[in-house]
């Protein structure tokens, strides 16, 4: 009796640990390739960078004209934007819809945004296009770099068929009327 309870105990606790084992490598699975893109977007890496987005996502957005706003917003003279660092919020249980998993990922990413170049009007409509974009708290100027700080949250859908690798979607509210042809109603619904 003492052993069959022993058994029961085991496999029990077998079975979870190999759930959860699942589940976390799901997870890390999903970051490892939020943090490659990412790092594209560092490393000014665009070609890399647009290669990350869900093929769907060019159905109704242009790819060239998305490449070339990536490649103005990164590559910008007059602006330069460098990523200092990316922290997850939570990643979402990946959710099987139509033979594709869909896991619903929040983030921050640490923005420095070098506007030292440009004068005073200039700076000035752009902490606002950043205020009303990422709210007052989440953007600082530092005036002696002629620079701000941007802690921007982000909230992307990660799409893989088999679990392992993962393309990504802004899940913007800019973008909602495209992501209405590219994503599930089940997860946008969730959005």
């Amino acid at each position: 009796m003492k052993t069959r309870f022993i058994t029961a105990l085991f496999i029990l606790f077998s079975l979870i640990s190999f759930a959860q084992t699942k589940a976390n490598a799901e997870d890390q699975s999903i970051r490892k390739s939020l943090v490659y893109f990412a790092n594209t977007i560092k490393y000014k890496k665009i070609d890399q960078t647009v290669d990350c987005f869900y093929p769907k996502f060019f159905t109704v957005v242009n790819k060239e004209q998305f490449t070339q706003m990536l490649n103005m917003t990164y590559n910008n003279p007059f602006v330069k934007i460098d990523v200092l660092d990316m922290k997850f919020a939570s990643v979402g249980k990946p959710e099987l819809v139509d033979g594709e998993n869909f896991s619903i990922t929040s983030y921050y990413l640490k923005l420095k945004a070098d506007v030292s170049s440009m004068n005073e009007e200039m700076k000035k409509s752009i902490s606002e296009m950043l205020t009303k974009k990422y709210g007052k708290g989440s953007v600082e100027y530092l005036a002696k770099e002629g620079a701000y700080v941007i802690n921007a949250p982000m909230k992307m859908v990660a799409v893989s068929k088999d679990k392992k690798n993962w393309k990504v979607v802004f899940a913007d509210t800019e973008y909602k009327k495209q992501l209405e042809k590219v994503l599930p109603k089940k997860i946008l619904d969730k959005l």
